[in-house]
Parts: structure tokens; C-alpha cells; sequence
């Protein structure tokens, strides 16, 4: 697990740097989901598959999605019609690309290693990770739920065009 581990380590800590100095959203989301799946494959290593798939399926799909929808809906009008289409060209997806093809090359390797090599590696099963949420941690896992609805709801109310009303007796000022 040593050389496998720290690759992902170093993937994790460049892509996660790289979000924090992109000024661009949609380039620091892209190294953002970089970021999600070498934590990903870091909790493989650890022997929980389960929570990386949920790591990937939850965070890397759900909230990429949940950030995409909070852009289309604070929609700045047509100026950003040309910022997106400059967001899609293929020399922004170069630094991603390269350090998914790293962490996929890292986990085909991990994939086919012999069964027995995970030393004291205890696997953590889907209905231990279910007792523990919503077990003893059911309050934080409400608390979140509370927490992205508020963010929702917020975004909503930020992006929403106000149409402007313009009373009746001074539509036709222009007329006398």
C-alpha cells in the first residue's frame, strides 16, 4: 500500500491546491472532482470499497451536478454565454485529464494485485457504514440535509429574475 498511498496523497494535494487557486469555477471544479477521486481510491486502499463508490457516486456525481445547477442558475446574463464556451475548450481539461489517467492507472494496479497483500486491512461493509450514520450520527447527517436544502433554497432566491413592474399610469408617460 506505501508507493500507492502516497501517489494518491500527492494527486489529492495537487488537485485540491489547484481548486483553491483557480479563479475560474468550472476550472476548480474540474480538479475538485480530480480531488474527490483520489480520496476515493484512498479509501480503497484503507480496504472500504463501499465508501469509496458512495465517495464517487455522492461527491464526485451528486454535488459536481448540485455546483453545475447553482452556475446555470445564477446565470449573469449574456456576457457568460462566451465565458462558457472559452471554460470548454480542450486545453482546460489537459491538468485533469493527466491526473485521472494517474489515478486510474493507480487503481487498475491496485485492482489486479494478488487478494492477499491488504495486511491488516479490515473491510468495512455498506449496512456498518448505515448503522453508523444513522446510529449515532444522526443529528450531523440531518444537520447536512438542513444545511444543502438552505443552500438550495438560497441559490434560488439568488438566481431568480425579478420581473419589473411598472404601474399603469406611467407606462404612457411618453404619450402627452
Amino acid at each position: 500500500m506505501g508507493p500507492a498511498f502516497y501517489i494518491a496523497g500527492a494527486v489529492a494535494i495537487l488537485s485540491t491546491l489547484m481548486v483553491i487557486t483557480r479563479f475560474n469555477i468550472m476550472h476548480a471544479l474540474l480538479y475538485f472532482i480530480v480531488s474527490l477521486l483520489s480520496i476515493a481510491v484512498i479509501f480503497y486502499l484503507y480496504g472500504a470499497p463501499f465508501m469509496a463508490a458512495l465517495e464517487v457516486i455522492v461527491y464526485a456525481g451528486a454535488i459536481m451536478v448540485l455546483i453545475i445547477f447553482f452556475v446555470m442558475m445564477l446565470n449573469l446574463g449574456p456576457q457568460t454565454a462566451g465565458d462558457e464556451a472559452r471554460w470548454l475548450t480542450p486545453r482546460i481539461w489537459i491538468g485533469p485529464s493527466i491526473l485521472c489517467l494517474v489515478l486510474l492507472a493507480e487503481l487498475v494496479y491496485l485492482i489486479l494485485q494478488p487478494a492477499g497483500t491488504a495486511g491488516d486491512v479490515i473491510t468495512v461493509d455498506p449496512k456498518a457504514v448505515g448503522m453508523s450514520l444513522f446510529g449515532p450520527y444522526i443529528l450531523a447527517v440531518e444537520l447536512a440535509g438542513m444545511l444543502l436544502m438552505a443552500g438550495i433554497v438560497g441559490a434560488y432566491h439568488l438566481g431568480r429574475q425579478k420581473k419589473k413592474i411598472v404601474h399603469r399610469f406611467l407606462e404612457r408617460t411618453s404619450d402627452v
